[in-house]
């Protein structure tokens, strides 16, 4: 980040390693988990040039990719982009509504040929009633239900707003404990932090359904940083993701750019294998 001195980036940095705060054993776990990034962090590149754009991120070294879209490309096509670059469909955010009725059978092929599994919920209708969250929650669970002999999960992902009390309750929680363990709790750290909760809380609250992580830092003071420059407790995230939440994928997310947003995930990648010891 430009605004950012050395020293100041390098104690940022500090920070987000822990000097040493992980634990070995959940160390060498986290080491173990695939990376992807999520395609929405450069959609206007995927949009101009999908196929171009995952070679980019391959060459990168990413593992694989998280989808919000195909941009008009069939899952051929697709599938065909996957395999020439290497990188696996870990994730796709697929909106409620292509899970729902006639569309869901399509969605269902569609993720089939191109191997992706999860088929994550990225957000649903905002409305300050209890009684509405517990709907949104049967209706994953609905969704739950019809993938399941297609081995493929729903799931789904927070903003800030979810951790936003309705009725005294919150609907992050009225969500999770309405839901059977087969819907998967993305927790996007950066957005959960923004909203004053707990991202380690919030995965040892509900074991094993974190089965990825949306990997975002947040800042009080600035919201052009990247990954290790804001104040989320990066070795706490890593230890309770592999202790209790059966994480099997980090997904970086950059939604504000202090350089062109190829060179931010790049950097993004960067640091986050600094961070599990794969520098």
């Amino acid at each position: 980040m430009r605004s950012f001195s050395h020293t100041s980036r390098r104690q940022a940095l500090q920070h987000a390693l822990g000097l040493g705060a992980l634990a070995a054993a959940p160390l060498r776990a986290a080491a173990q988990i695939p990376l992807a990034v999520q395609v929405y962090s450069v959609r206007k590149e995927a949009a101009a040039d999908l196929p171009g754009t995952l070679a980019q991120l391959a060459k990168m070294g990413y593992d694989g990719v998280e989808f919000a879209g195909f941009y008009n490309h069939s899952a051929a096509a697709v599938k065909k982009m996957l395999a020439d670059t290497g990188l696996k469909a870990f994730s796709s955010h697929t909106g409620i509504k292509v899970l729902s009725g006639d569309e869901l059978q399509k969605s269902i092929d569609f993720h089939a040929e191109i191997g992706c599994p999860y088929l994550v919920v990225p957000s649903l209708g905002r409305t300050d009633k209890a009684d509405d969250w517990r709907r949104h929650a049967d209706a994953l669970t609905d969704i739950a239900g019809k993938l399941k002999p297609h081995k493929m999960r729903t799931g789904f992902h927070n903003h800030a707003v979810e951790f936003v009390p309705v009725e005294g309750k919150v609907p992050m929680e009225i969500l999770f404990d309405n839901t059977p363990a087969d819907v998967i709790m993305q927790l996007d750290v950066g957005h959960c932090v923004r909203a004053g909760a707990d991202p380690i809380a919030y995965i040892n609250k509900y074991k094993g359904r974190s089965r990825s992580l949306h990997i975002k830092d947040f800042s009080p003071n600035s919201e052009d940083i990247l990954l290790g420059q804001g104040v989320v407790k990066w070795p706490d995230v890593f230890k309770a993701a592999t202790t209790a939440g059966g994480t099997e994928i980090y997904i970086v997310e950059q939604e504000r750019y202090p350089f062109p947003p190829l060179e931010c995930v790049e950097k993004c990648l960067k640091t986050l294998k600094q961070m599990l010891g794969r520098a």
